[in-house]
């Protein structure tokens, strides 16, 4: 039972990186290499804080704050610099990795005995791992809400405008270039939020605790959106990180059957590649279909 509250615990808040890939992966249609470098950013500004007795909400702020900083350099080098999304996220994420390493002063410093926004005095009369479920749930309810509600606003239409045509939305009067740089600064603070949050559950802040965040947060897009098809853009929402916890007890049924911690970076690929082709199996799926009833 412990295994499996952990692994919600897990996925709930890995669900909130999710919910911020989402915007750039699928309303804005471009991939941020950023996220790498943005996830273990907001974990370093986050513990740090914490090591020097900073209250954790305010620990926690920043690190959203410190997400929405690198969104900002990414967006303003793609465009205004006219350098590639894809080329901006990485140079952003290349130059955070010194930051990060000047931040916490090594490559990786932990949390011990170190008061957290997860070991409240009130929340250590919780059972083992709720206290995280309890609180990450709380957090993601109210993102999404906030996100649900920014998304119906004009600027929010706008954003939405933006990803789906380009051209379009320029002809219409709306600055893109603002939309995007306002997507990756959403985007990247609440990677960063989710960074500092996962910091603060397992303890600890490592400059290379980034790699493979980004195929975790596709994976969790991806098999939301398989698991529930076509769904009003709030239920996406709801679907991401609902698909992030799948994604989790996937992994953990993997563990269970035998395989290595080690083997999850391949093992999280090869997931996210499955879920990736599942929509054209489908497709053809149906196809076949229809041509039987011809």
């Amino acid at each position: 039972m412990s295994l499996i509250t952990s692994t919600i615990g897990q996925g709930l808040l890995w669900g909130v990186l999710a919910l911020g890939l989402f915007l750039t992966f699928r309303i804005l249609n471009f991939p941020d290499m950023t996220v790498e470098g943005t996830f273990p950013f907001g974990a370093a500004i986050c513990v740090s804080a914490l090591v020097h007795g900073v209250d954790p909400m305010l620990a926690t702020i920043l690190a959203f704050l410190g997400g929405m900083l690198t969104g900002l350099v990414t967006g303003l080098l793609y465009t205004k610099g006219k350098i590639p999304v894809l080329l901006a996220g990485i140079l952003t994420m290349t130059g955070v990795y010194s930051i990060n390493l000047l931040i916490l002063g090594k490559a990786n410093v932990g949390l011990l005995n170190k008061a957290t926004l997860l070991n409240g005095k009130l929340l250590q009369k919780l059972p083992a791992n709720f206290p995280t479920i309890v609180i990450v749930l709380l957090a993601a309810i109210l993102i999404i809400l906030l996100l649900a509600l920014f998304l119906n606003t004009d600027l929010g239409q706008n954003f939405i405008a933006t990803g789906d045509n380009e051209n379009m939305a320029r002809s219409l009067g709306i600055n893109t270039d603002n939309m995007k740089i306002l997507g990756l600064m959403i985007s990247n603070g609440l990677i960063g939020l989710a960074g500092g949050l996962l910091a603060q559950n397992g303890g600890y802040a490592d400059v290379n605790m980034g790699i493979g965040t980004m195929v975790i947060g596709l994976a969790a897009i991806i098999i939301g959106e398989v698991a529930y098809g076509d769904l009003s853009l709030t239920a996406r929402l709801i679907a991401v990180v609902i698909g992030s916890i799948i994604y989790r007890l996937i992994l953990l049924l993997v563990l269970q059957l035998g395989f290595s911690t080690n083997d999850f970076k391949l093992i999280s690929a090869i997931i996210l590649a499955i879920c990736m082709m599942l929509p054209l199996f489908e497709k053809k799926f149906h196809t076949r279909k229809l041509l039987k009833k011809e």
